[in-house]
């Protein structure tokens, strides 16, 4: 049975999704931009910041349904700029462990509020 999961440590949603929804054994969350829980958007921040932001994000709401870092299982990173790739694997690479999930990263033609990166992820829950 879904149930929707929420967090008032990231950015509440702002629009006709939940932050994520589980079945109890997985989680997906919805994507997450660099901006604060408290509703100040990092669009302008370097992409480093806002990968930093956008993790943080992704993870309270991980925690949230009882999950951490090592039971995400696949993320998927959006990225305005190809060109952030490098800079934003490097901040990303610090999030995760020896054994980090599976990944796509693509250049999306515009991401929400004109930030530089959205990221979502599907974690094991169970």
């Amino acid at each position: 049975m879904k149930r929707v999961v929420s967090t008032d440590e990231a950015p509440a949603a702002v629009g006709a999704y939940s932050q994520a929804t589980t079945n109890g054994d997985l989680l997906f969350t919805a994507g997450q931009i660099p901006l604060t829980p408290d509703g100040e958007l990092r669009d302008d921040a370097p992409i480093a910041e806002q990968t930093e932001l956008a993790l943080d994000n992704l993870l309270a709401i991980v925690e949230e349904a009882g999950g951490g870092a090592s039971d995400v299982l696949k993320t998927t990173v959006f990225l305005a700029d190809i060109d952030d790739f490098e800079e934003m694997n490097e901040t990303y690479a610090t999030y995760f462990d020896a054994e980090p999930p599976a990944r796509s990263a693509v250049q999306a033609g515009a991401l929400p509020k004109g930030v530089g990166v959205e990221i979502e992820a599907v974690v094991d829950v169970s």
